[in-house]
């Protein structure tokens, strides 16, 4: 951010203030990834807020869109999914009447996670096949438009959808979605952490409570060993609305969560 920032200032009335300015952009929005990583929501919202004005500097649309939609997306994890409906449709008015399909699918499927998250169950169907038609069409294009650097294809639809069956009580099809999402594609260290504490909410929903506190007991040895406290307070969240049977894999995990936590506060 701070190199970006000197460029700029240097060449603020130069034809290529646009495309420093999207670069600001980006950086703006992985700081803010960075920032939500470490549980920072105030930070991580600053720097998504300057993503997207930056965006809009650089007059591109499409950036902007995808920043705001970013930023939706994080609210929904931050427990407010009505503000996140409300920056989907922001995002929406910034694409304008011909969005790129690609564009659509993955607004779409936020759009199915947060009509989920406020327990829409209805709407958050609608949406995901909104967005699987939208993913259909982007099949045809040659490649993802910029800021997308991969298609957004079924397995990353798949995944969406898998999250949207764990918040509206389908575990089962929960299960079977997070399976097809990770047969064709392995996510990365951390992204897999956040899913394996999703797959342990769907498995406790199906009776698999044993199961499930393996599931977060790994995506929490994930969290420690990475240093994300996004991952560690989402295995702590899963413990707080546990409300099966005390087995010897709960009394473990807490245990275990007992100590990691003090010891990290000595």
């Amino acid at each position: 951010m701070n190199l970006t920032s000197c460029i700029l200032g240097r060449a603020a009335q130069s034809r290529f203030a646009g495309d420093i300015r999207a670069v600001m952009s980006e950086a703006a929005g992985f700081a803010a990834w960075v920032h939500a990583d470490m549980h920072d929501a105030g930070t991580s919202r600053t720097y998504y807020r300057l993503a997207v004005d930056s965006a809009r500097q650089a007059e591109h649309s499409l950036l902007a869109a995808y920043m705001i939609g970013s930023l939706a997306a994080f609210e929904i994890d931050a427990d407010d999914p009505v503000l996140a409906l409300e920056l989907l449709a922001q995002a929406r008015r910034e694409l304008g009447e011909r969005p790129p399909a690609t564009a659509r699918a993955w607004l779409f499927s936020i759009e199915a996670l947060g009509r989920a998250a406020v327990r829409d169950a209805p709407a958050a169907l609608v949406a995901l096949r909104q967005a699987e038609s939208a993913v259909t069409a982007s099949e045809r294009a040659a490649a993802p438009p910029w800021p997308w650097v991969f298609p957004f294809d079924h397995a990353k639809l798949a995944g969406y959808r898998a999250l949207v069956m764990v918040r509206i009580g389908r575990p089962d099809e929960a299960v079977a979605a997070f399976a097809e999402s990770l047969s064709s594609a392995q996510p990365a260290v951390k992204q897999r952490g956040m899913l394996m504490t999703e797959i342990a909410t769907a498995k406790a929903m199906s009776g698999d409570h044993d199961e499930a506190f393996q599931l977060v007991s790994d995506a929490f040895t994930l969290g420690t060993t990475y240093g994300s406290e996004r991952i560690i307070q989402r295995a702590r969240r899963f413990r707080r609305t546990y409300e099966g049977p005390m087995t010897n894999s709960v009394r473990a995990f807490d245990e275990r969560l007992r100590t990691t936590l003090v010891e990290r506060r000595s």
